[in-house]
């Protein structure tokens, strides 16, 4: 099944539509995405696993591949980098995200198929759908859900299901 989240920011999930953040830049082509421009990737990405952490919930109800975020574990946003676009262990020489935050919008994440297969230096790193703030104030580039909407739609999803930013 292929979910789609609009470029004003809304996702149907279970017949009802939800509210999502994205890019402070708002939306741009997935050709066009920079690393750091803040924009969120218009296209359609698979959903490659879930991340998240076990301190703070229960392992959510998914038949996606899962694992419980540690404490070290970072991604790589240096286009230089060999590692660029892919998951680290923190300490990590090169430009990482640190992905065990206090701020809770990492306790669950999507990990999108965008510039993964394989990664273009440059073309834009970490685009994932993560838990929203509470003012749903805009990313850095991902897709934010309310945490309970993020986990519904982990329940509805299924091996081979897309994400469409359109």
């Amino acid at each position: 099944m292929d979910w789609q989240v609009s470029r004003n920011g809304h996702l149907t999930l279970e017949n009802r539509k939800v509210r999502a953040a994205l890019g402070r830049a708002g939306v741009t082509k997935a050709s066009d995405k920079c690393e750091g421009d803040g924009a969120t990737p218009l296209g359609t990405y698979a959903v490659r696993r879930v991340l998240y952490r076990a301190d703070r919930l229960s392992r959510p109800q998914t038949v996606l591949p899962c694992r419980p975020l540690q404490a070290n574990d970072g991604w790589c946003d240096a286009p230089e980098d060999p590692a660029y676009n892919r998951p680290v262990r923190r300490p990590y020489p090169a430009s990482h995200e640190a992905m065990w935050r206090e701020d809770g919008l990492y306790d669950i994440i999507l990990v999108l198929g965008h510039n993964d297969d394989p990664p273009i230096a440059g073309s834009g790193s970490a685009i994932f759908l993560h838990c929203k703030r509470d003012d749903y104030k805009p990313t850095e580039g991902c897709i934010a859900l309310d945490p309970d909407d993020v986990r519904a739609l982990l329940k509805a999803l299924q091996p081979g299901d897309t994400l469409t930013i359109a």
